[in-house]
């Protein structure tokens, strides 16, 4: 974890047990810890996300350690709390990690989360291995549930990395509300598992709140990747932007459904949608479909999305400088992502996101 730069403090989940809690800034500015030791843990678990149902039903009945970072109004914390769960029962073990993260009125942070299997995780150098040394990986099933309240005119940076076994099952809730004048970063990476959900859902509940949600993915073998995003527009002047980036290759398959939807009264609203891919062999396949719900009439809105393969113009230009094909694939899908790899928001992660996309890729990066 060391790669990833200063941090204000540190949790380590292991198979949704808390095994390690430890903060390096003073309590009046971020409190961490067990949502029962929590004064208003129990109104806190569970507000963001409403009223459940299917899996964060499930992760509400068999959560062990629900987890509270709790960033006090007007505090300004320079360094992020990173978040660590680890997967490493045998097969059939199911893990349901929770976290509530507080931003309070004013308030300034940053989070990172990453799920990880102890058979493919991340190295010591921070540097990743999605193949597991195994012969049998071991089938998992992991059910995170993630809850961001950003309250008035507070800012939160969020960064989400998956690196699950080849034969480990996500299906992972990510759920936020932005306040008045709020903003919300929020950025996701999913690499690994067997198949991999992520539900995110979005609601702006203040007016001129803000969210910008980004993701990047990169399927292989036999992989599902399957993303499900909500902007939901409850507030006037509020505004959205989402731009979701994959690759498939082999014979994975990855699905993109989002839907904006503009409330009435959100009026003035403003909320852009976009999902490119790139179906990098012929049993490959990208499904993206982007929708619409508007209750509104003076607002802004917009949605679109591409699938399709390598650029042969980009493809042609490489080879005829002498770049073997399979290189030249190579660079031109690590520049497809090198835009959204330094679009992450926290400095400690970026660099991370960046190398392990590239890796992903079969491009070394220095």
């Amino acid at each position: 974890m060391s790669s990833l730069g200063p941090r204000s403090g540190l949790v380590v989940t292991i198979d949704g047990v808390l095994a390690t809690l430890a903060t390096t800034v003073d309590d009046d500015q971020v409190s961490i810890g067990r949502a029962v030791d929590h004064a208003e843990g129990a109104e806190l678990l569970g507000a963001v996300l409403g009223d459940p149902h299917d899996f964060p039903l499930l992760n509400d009945a068999f959560a062990i350690d629900p987890v509270v970072v709790d960033v006090h109004p007007g505090a300004r914390v320079a360094d992020p709390v990173v978040i660590v769960h680890v997967v490493s029962g045998a097969t059939g073990t199911a893990v349901f990690p929770r976290i509530v993260v507080r931003a309070g009125t004013g308030a300034s942070a940053g989070v990172i989360e990453i799920v990880v299997d102890a058979d493919a995780g991340l190295l010591a150098d921070g540097s990743a291995d999605w193949t597991s040394g195994a012969d049998a990986p071991a089938e998992r099933l992991v059910v995170p549930v993630t809850e961001l309240q950003v309250g008035d005119d507070a800012s939160l940076a969020y960064v989400s990395i998956q690196s699950l076994g080849s034969a480990t099952w996500q299906l992972a809730h990510q759920a936020s509300t932005i306040g008045a004048h709020a903003s919300l970063s929020s950025y996701a990476v999913a690499l690994g598992g067997s198949y991999a959900r992520l539900r995110t859902d979005s609601a702006l509940v203040g007016e001129s709140g803000a969210s910008t949600l980004r993701a990047a993915f990169i399927g292989r073998d036999d992989q599902m990747l399957d993303f499900r995003t909500l902007q939901d527009h409850r507030a006037p002047r509020t505004t959205s932007d989402l731009l979701f980036m994959g690759a498939v290759a082999d014979t994975s398959h990855s699905v993109y459904s989002g839907l904006i939807r503009v409330r009435r009264g959100a009026v003035k609203s403003d909320a852009m949608q976009t999902n490119h891919n790139l179906v990098l062999d012929e049993g490959a396949h990208a499904d993206s479909v982007p929708n619409l719900d508007i209750e509104e009439n003076d607002v802004k809105c917009s949605h679109g999305s591409t699938v399709g393969p390598v650029d042969e113009d980009q493809r042609y230009y490489l080879e005829s400088r002498g770049i073997e094909p399979e290189r030249a694939e190579q660079l031109i899908v690590a520049g497809f992502f090198d835009s959204i790899a330094d679009q992450v928001p926290l400095a400690g992660a970026r660099d991370l996101v960046g190398r392990a996309l590239a890796e992903r890729s079969g491009v070394s990066r220095g």
